[in-house]
């Protein structure tokens, strides 16, 4: 990839690539693997700071090369330590991304795309336009800078790292898995894949996928209602990938990879908040080995959803671990800065703050 000046994106190379172009500049092709392990391992954003690369070298970089590196643009920290993150992209574009601290695990919340296209009701980032897809070395970056956040706030690594930020990542299916390599690999951060978590909206053929690439890492459905005309309105994408299509896709899936999947479901007031709700959510969860998350509705100003009360999002509960199925309870974190699920979205409009 090129940017406007000419210069080529340096994270857009395989090694292999890279080193072709260091053989071309009258370089050793070793130097490229020292520069490769300062981009991925090292997270290095400067050319000037890899110190074991000759000036003249370094030089050369600079005239050829560029670290489209995402910044933070500004912060938020709510009442319950989680950090919401504003991040500006080389071409001016923001997205967030979050960190949320909980007893013995830090995590990472991290978007995929510049805005979403898909429409879900309940959804802030819904509301808003898709502008493009997320390269995976910006997706990587946002998971470094949340991580040096939590080291330097909270004096702890980032042990989890869930895709549930802005954008839908199996939209953005290359980058995405190209970014899960990059966090993962021994010549990148190292993270386990287990420690990973993907959340879609539910694309039936892109499940499929992942099953035939053979996914470590996670995956979680954010699902809302096993009946299909209750989620083609809360999720109008359901039109598109009915509770068949995606019960056969996750079998599919289960059968490639026999990762167990979550199921995310928002309870909302006089939607989807009855027993009749709870048995049709308990007969999906039949097709394959999974856990249900029943998270907590973060209400948003476009939306006229609001959380169901305790004690019918306790029954809920009550009958589906009634049923055998591994429920549990998930309390929003970071409301009161609008970092809470459901509720990432730009209000700058690409109004950049000063940085």
């Amino acid at each position: 990839m090129n940017n406007t000046n000419g210069k080529i994106d340096i994270r857009s190379l395989s090694l292999s690539t890279l080193q072709e172009h260091f053989i071309r500049m009258d370089e050793k092709s070793f130097r490229a693997k020292q520069v490769y392990e300062w981009l991925w391992k090292k997270s290095c954003f400067s050319f000037n700071e890899m110190s074991n690369i000759s000036k003249e070298l370094r030089t050369k970089l600079d005239d050829n090369f560029v670290i489209n590196n995402v910044k933070i643009n500004s912060s938020q920290v709510s009442a319950d330590k989680t950090i919401k993150n504003s991040f500006i992209l080389h071409d001016n574009h923001l997205i967030e991304g979050v960190l949320i601290p909980t007893p013995g695990r830090m995590t990472a919340c991290v978007s995929s795309q510049v805005g979403c296209s898909l429409t879900c009701k309940f959804c802030a980032t819904g509301y808003m336009e898709r502008k493009r897809n997320l390269n995976p070395d910006e997706i990587y970056d946002q998971v470094v800078l949340i991580d040096k956040q939590a080291r330097e706030n909270y004096g702890q690594p980032l042990s989890n790292i869930v895709y549930m930020g802005m954008g839908e990542p199996l939209l953005n299916y290359a980058n995405m898995m190209k970014s899960i390599d990059r966090i993962t690999s021994e010549d990148g951060l190292n993270m386990a894949a287990k420690r990973i978590t993907v959340s879609t909206a539910g694309i039936a053929k892109m499940i499929k996928k992942l099953g035939d690439d053979d996914v470590k890492f996670n995956l979680a459905l954010s699902l809302h209602a096993a009946n299909d005309e209750k989620r083609n309105t809360i999720m109008p994408i359901n039109e598109q990938n009915s509770l068949k299509a995606l019960a056969e896709a996750l079998k599919y899936y289960y059968a490639k990879t026999k990762n167990p999947v979550t199921y995310e479901y928002i309870i909302f007031d006089g939607v989807n908040d009855n027993i009749q709700d709870a048995m049709e959510l308990a007969k999906f969860c039949k097709h394959l080995p999974c856990k249900v998350n029943i998270i907590e509705y973060n209400p948003i100003a476009f939306a006229s959803y609001i959380n169901a009360g305790e004690d019918k999002v306790e029954a809920f509960a009550a009958y589906l671990t009634k049923q055998g199925i591994n429920t549990h309870l998930r309390r929003s974190r970071g409301k009161d800065i609008d970092a809470a699920c459901g509720q990432l979205a730009i209000k700058e409009k690409d109004k950049l703050a000063e940085v």
